[in-house]
């Protein structure tokens, strides 16, 4: 790779550039193109990160083109980070343990799936809110491929307890089941979508909202502001950079004087991680956090 700086911020595409890309649907509001391509950049390499939308009858062969067409690796984002991992060659036990792959390396012609989400979310949290997650309870809205890797970082950070709201009941005991036999010492508890029916909120440290709800401005908040509450950390990993924009929830949590914090940190984590596992080298995180915070 050619570790020449740019000093301008910009990918140069040459002959000998190589390609990593990102693959979902949709992909068009991702902001990890310009974090990745300004972080290729700023240390010389001689990468460029590319975003695919990519069909549902469309994943297995934009998968195998990764190694066909000698591509560096990929991102997976919303909704195959569970369906892809069936099609890789290899995937990590921290992977295999979450059920859900958001990184492919291809290492001479095998793809090998790696989950930083996870570890991603778990320094952003922190970071973030300044909340510690070790011996809190948190409850976390949502049980599709994100939740996944944030229960599980959760978990690895030493909480107390997880209860896991969602639409579908069944979609969050099998989440819970999963997890409950590697952590057996953490308590787990399933919930409905009805906020009537939720326990208590003062027995939580976090709430953590893991859906979609929020990437448009006219989505509702899934939780009520009457159970927020001051000493309720709030995540919601739905981000937004425009001027005054923010998601429902973020907003009653700053109006009831919570803690809180959007997906953003963990954008930047989980992308810095990727980036290492592509490159072999230490990502330069301020390089990607003021990406991301600039308009494109």
């Amino acid at each position: 790779m050619n570790r020449q700086r740019t000093g301008s911020g910009r990918v140069r595409v040459r002959g000998t550039t190589r390609v990593v890309i990102l693959m979902g649907d949709p992909v068009s509001h991702s902001l990890s193109p310009q974090m990745q391509n300004a972080a290729f950049a700023a240390e010389g390499v001689d990468y460029c990160y590319v975003p695919c939308r990519v069909g549902p009858s469309e994943l297995r062969s934009a998968v195998r083109a990764i190694a066909t067409l000698g591509l560096v690796g990929a991102n997976v984002t919303i909704p195959y980070k569970e369906r892809v991992v069936s099609y890789l060659d290899d995937v990590t036990p921290e992977a295999t343990l979450i059920g859900a792959v958001n990184t492919i390396v291809s290492r001479k012609g095998r793809l090998v799936g790696h989950n930083t989400d996870a570890p991603g979310f778990l320094r952003a949290f922190q970071e973030d809110t300044g909340i510690s997650i070790r011996g809190g309870r948190f409850f976390v809205v949502g049980a599709g491929g994100s939740a996944r890797a944030i229960v599980a970082a959760v978990a690895l950070g030493g909480a107390r307890g997880v209860t896991i709201a969602n639409r579908t009941l069944a979609n969050a005991r099998r989440l819970v089941a999963r997890f409950r036999r590697v952590f057996p010492r953490v308590e787990w508890d399933v919930t409905g979508w009805n906020p009537r029916a939720w326990p208590s909120s003062l027995a939580f440290r976090g709430l953590i909202q893991t859906t979609p709800l929020g990437m448009s401005p006219t989505d509702p908040s899934p939780v009520p502001k009457g159970w927020l509450h001051p000493s309720l950390a709030v995540y919601d990993v739905v981000y937004h950079i425009d001027s005054g924009r923010s998601t429902a929830l973020l907003r009653d949590a700053r109006a009831v004087g919570a803690p809180y914090a959007n997906g953003l940190g963990m954008l930047v984590h989980q992308g810095a991680l990727a980036w290492s596992l592509w490159t072999g080298r230490r990502a330069p995180i301020d390089v990607m956090r003021r990406a991301v915070r600039l308009q494109p």
